[in-house]
């Protein structure tokens, strides 16, 4: 249990449904401190959600550099506006004959420095406003691929039209467009449907708060 919240790092397992920020405002209302995160998490996400309270909010971008790791659920065959399972879908391609190895090799082209076109749907500021925000209003900016870099990614399962990947990574990295990418490398397309950030850093579920916790004052 934190005694004192105050000037504190620690980890809130994120649940799907909410958001990021969701946590960060039950924090500075309930234990009135200033509060802010290392990363966002997407609402249908679930995960590690670092937090820095107090001073330790001054850590935040350093801790941003920590590796971390996702299990992500990648759709084939159909792709959404959004890139994950909160959008609709405004696309369909059939799904070729895919083997072990041929994913595997589309895999290792995604690995070590890449370079990726950041989602229509995100926090990106262009003139001062969310990308998301111009989204909405059906506005969309194709913008320039950035280089990120993306440590390993890792084959956990191939069923049906699905792919179940780990992929651990630098910050900077969108997992919904990486699963946009890989699909299109795979010859068809596809969406993130479901993803869970494991770790960062030394953070991870088992030295995780959850989020009834910070609610009900029991952390």
């Amino acid at each position: 249990m934190l005694r004192d919240i105050n000037n504190k790092i620690f980890s809130v397992w994120k649940p799907s449904g909410i958001l990021s920020n969701d946590i960060i405002y039950a924090i500075r209302k309930k234990y009135n401190v200033k509060a802010g995160h290392a990363g966002t998490l997407d609402p249908f996400a679930e995960g590690v959600l670092l937090v820095c309270t107090g001073a330790k909010t001054k850590e935040i971008s350093v801790l941003q550099l920590e590796l971390k790791k996702y299990t992500a659920k990648i759709n084939l065959g159909c792709v959404t506006d959004t890139l994950d399972s909160d959008g609709e879908i405004i696309f369909r391609k059939d799904i070729p004959s895919l083997t072990i190895d041929g994913i595997n090799m589309v895999l290792r082209q995604f690995t070590g420095k890449v370079m990726q076109r950041p989602p229509a749907f995100s926090a990106i500021r262009i003139n001062n406003v969310r990308l998301y925000s111009l989204a909405r209003n059906d506005i969309f900016l194709n913008l320039k691929p950035r280089e990120v870099f993306i440590d390993s990614l890792t084959l956990k399962k191939n069923e049906n039209n699905f792919l179940i990947i780990e992929v651990v990574c630098k910050s900077g990295t969108y997992i919904r467009a990486l699963a946009r990418d890989i699909a299109n490398a795979l010859g068809t397309c596809g969406y993130l449907h479901s993803l869970k950030r494991e770790y960062i850093g030394k953070y991870n579920f088992d030295n995780s708060y959850l989020y009834k916790e910070i609610l009900d004052g029991s952390f």
